[in-house]
C-alpha cells in the first residue's frame, strides 16, 4: 500500500508542465550539508530525487523578521516558519517538492562517506533579497572555468557589505552540527564560491544582490513567449565601474523527465539591432553565441524576440524549449535563462487590412499599378479546428447564452442584452450585409484559401440595382419580376487569400509573424460588373482581435 500511495503522489508531482532541462551534480559528505538549486526540479518527489543516503531535506524560507544570530547560524528547527522539512522517515513532511532555492541535506555516515548524484532541474533566473535583521542563506550562480570557481572577494566587488569585516560568513563541510560544521569563513578574499553550495550570511545590509550584473526580464517566467508573445526585453546592469563583455550562447534543452511535455527543439530566438545602412530595426536570428559590452555602471536593453516562421510544420501542441547561457569576461558568473514558445494557434479572430496596389486595367498598355493602395477591411474568423470565415460584420462582447462567456458572434442579437456597452462591433463596409462566407480550406502557415462572396441580382447592395430607377429595379414594363441577367446581374467576387510563413516583402511588421499578425497575397476577381472580368491584387496583414475559436451564429 505504501508504494501504491508513493506511486501515485509522485504522479501527482508530475503534472505535465512547461519547461526547459539542465542537470546539476552535487556532491555531498556525511552529515549535514548544503546544497543551491539553479532551477525548478518539482516534477518529482524528494524522496524519488535524491538517492537513499539522503536522510533529511531542510529548505530555508527567508523571514525578515527572524533575529540575526550572533555566534553561530540559526540550528534547523521544525515547525518554525523559516524552515520546510523532509525526512525520508515521512513523518511530519513539510516540504513535499524541490524548487530553486537553498537547503540543508543531512546524508548518513560519516564526514569521510562522500556521495554524488545528479538532480535534473529546469532553470530559473536567480534572485536574492538580502535582509539586515535575520540571517541569509544564499547560493550564487558563479562560473565554474578552467581555473575554478571565482573568490568570494572578486565576486562580492561591487557589494562589499557581504564580506565587510562585521559580516559573518558560514558554510557546510558534512559532519554533525557543531563548532566543525558550519565553518566560518574568515578570508573571504581566497574563498572559493562554489555554484551548488549554500552559505550562511550575517551582513548589515539590504539588497537584491546576485551577481556582478544585474539581469531583468519583462516576462516573470523567463524568456517566455507561450503562443503569441513576440518580444522580450532582458535588461542589463553593469555594477562595476569597468567595462563587462557578455556572451550570450544558446544551449539545447535536456530531454524532458517522465510526465513532462515533450520538447519538439529549440526556441528559434531573434535579437533585435539597428541597420545602420537601411535606417531601420531588424530581427536577427540567434543560430551562434554573440556578444554584448556593458560600459560601467550602465544598463543596457536587449530585445529578443522568436522566429515562429522556423517552427512551421510541427504539431499546433508542439512545445519548443531551450536555453540562453550568459556568461561574462571575467568568468564570475554563468546564468542559464530559460526559453520557452509555443506553436500558435491560429484560432480566433483576424481583423486587418487587404491594401490594393494593382487593378486591371480595360485599356490596353495603361498598366495595372494604382497610384497609391487602397484598403478594404476584412475580418477573418479561424475556428480551433482551422477552418475560415470571411465576415461582413462581427461581434465581441459577453454572449447571451449560458454561462455568458466572452465570445464571437454575427449578431447582436446573441449578445447579453444589459451588458451591450462593453461589447464591440466590427464591419467590413466593401462586402454585402450580413455574410458569413466559409473558405476553400484550412488556414495555415503557408496555405491558400479561397472565399467566393456572390450579390444576388435582387440584392439591394448590388450596384445596378436602384430602387426608383425603371431600368434598375428588375421589372419589365408591365412591372413583373424578371431574372438574372435582364436588368441586373449576379456579382461574384472571388477572394483569394495566400497566407505565407514570413512577411511578404513590403510588410512593416518586425515581429509576432505567425503569432499576432498573419498575411500574405491577396487576390480577387469581380465577375459581371464588366463583360470582362476584373483582377486586383495587393497584399494583407491582419492581427489576432481574439483567441476564442468558437463563431456563434
Amino acid at each position: 500500500m505504501k508504494s501504491l500511495l508513493l506511486a501515485l503522489a509522485s504522479l501527482l508531482f508530475a503534472a505535465t508542465a512547461h519547461a526547459q532541462w539542465q542537470s546539476t551534480t552535487y556532491t555531498l559528505k556525511g552529515g549535514w550539508n548544503s546544497i543551491y538549486l539553479h532551477g525548478d526540479a518539482s516534477y518529482d518527489t524528494p524522496e524519488n530525487l535524491l538517492p537513499a543516503e539522503v536522510l533529511e531535506v531542510w529548505r530555508w524560507n527567508p523571514n525578515p523578521t527572524q533575529v540575526q544570530f550572533t555566534t553561530s547560524p540559526l540550528i534547523p528547527s521544525a515547525g518554525t516558519p523559516e524552515w520546510s522539512t523532509w525526512r525520508r522517515s515521512g513523518n511530519g513532511n513539510t516540504l513535499n517538492q524541490l524548487i530553486s532555492g537553498t537547503y540543508l541535506v543531512k546524508c548518513e555516515g560519516a564526514k569521510s562517506d562522500v556521495y554524488s548524484f545528479t538532480i535534473k532541474q529546469s532553470p530559473r533566473l536567480p534572485a536574492n533579497s538580502w535582509v539586515r535583521n535575520g540571517a541569509n542563506l544564499f547560493g550564487f550562480p558563479t562560473s565554474a572555468n578552467g581555473a575554478g570557481y571565482p573568490s568570494m572577494g572578486a565576486y562580492f566587488a561591487t557589494f562589499p557589505a557581504a564580506i565587510a569585516s562585521n559580516t559573518k560568513i558560514y558554510k557546510y563541510v558534512g559532519g554533525d552540527l557543531g563548532p566543525g560544521n558550519p565553518v566560518q569563513i574568515f578570508l573571504a578574499s581566497s574563498e572559493k564560491l562554489d555554484r551548488t553550495q549554500g552559505y550562511w550570511f550575517s551582513a548589515e545590509v539590504v539588497g537584491d544582490f546576485t551577481a556582478p550584473v544585474d539581469i531583468s526580464i519583462s516576462s516573470r517566467g523567463g524568456l517566455d513567449f507561450g503562443r503569441t508573445v513576440s518580444e522580450v526585453t532582458v535588461r542589463l546592469r553593469n555594477r562595476s565601474e569597468s567595462s563587462v563583455t557578455l556572451t550570450f550562447t544558446p544551449v539545447v534543452s535536456e530531454t524532458a523527465p517522465v510526465f513532462q511535455n515533450a520538447i519538439a527543439g529549440s526556441v528559434p530566438l531573434t535579437r533585435r539591432s539597428f541597420n545602420t545602412e537601411t535606417l531601420q530595426f531588424e530581427n536577427t536570428p540567434i543560430s551562434e553565441a554573440f556578444s554584448e559590452l556593458l560600459p560601467p555602471l550602465a544598463t543596457v536593453s536587449l530585445v529578443l524576440g522568436v522566429d515562429r516562421s522556423a517552427m512551421s510544420g510541427a504539431a499546433d501542441d508542439a512545445y519548443f524549449a531551450s536555453l540562453l547561457r550568459v556568461t561574462d569576461s571575467g568568468s564570475m558568473f554563468d546564468i542559464s535563462l530559460p526559453v520557452t514558445a509555443s506553436m500558435p494557434s491560429l484560432a480566433g479572430l483576424w481583423v486587418g487590412d487587404a491594401r490594393i496596389n494593382a487593378v486591371g486595367s480595360m485599356i490596353s498598355g495603361t498598366g495595372s499599378t494604382t497610384a497609391r493602395a487602397f484598403s478594404l477591411r476584412t475580418l477573418l474568423h479561424i475556428a480551433d479546428s482551422g477552418s475560415a470565415t470571411l465576415l461582413s460584420k462581427v461581434f465581441l462582447g459577453q454572449l447571451a447564452a449560458e454561462p455568458n462567456d466572452f465570445g464571437v458572434c454575427v449578431d447582436e442579437s446573441l449578445l447579453k442584452q444589459d451588458a451591450l456597452e462593453s461589447a464591440q462591433r466590427l464591419v467590413a463596409a466593401h462586402l454585402p450585409l450580413n455574410r458569413v462566407v466559409s473558405g476553400s480550406a484550412s488556414v495555415a502557415l503557408p496555405a491558400t484559401v479561397v472565399f467566393t462572396v456572390t450579390t444576388p441580382f435582387n440584392d439591394p447592395s448590388n450596384p445596378f440595382v436602384h430602387q426608383y430607377h425603371p431600368d434598375h429595379d428588375n421589372k419589365d414594363a408591365r412591372f413583373q419580376p424578371v431574372g438574372a441577367g435582364v436588368e441586373s446581374y449576379d456579382i461574384t467576387r472571388t477572394c483569394i487569400f495566400e497566407f505565407s510563413a514570413a512577411p511578404p516583402e513590403g510588410s512593416t511588421v518586425a515581429s509576432g509573424w505567425g503569432a499576432t499578425v498573419i498575411g500574405g497575397k491577396y487576390r480577387e476577381t469581380i465577375s459581371w460588373v464588366h463583360k470582362n472580368d476584373i483582377h486586383v491584387s495587393g497584399t494583407f496583414e491582419l492581427r489576432r482581435a481574439s483567441e476564442t475559436g468558437v463563431l456563434t451564429q
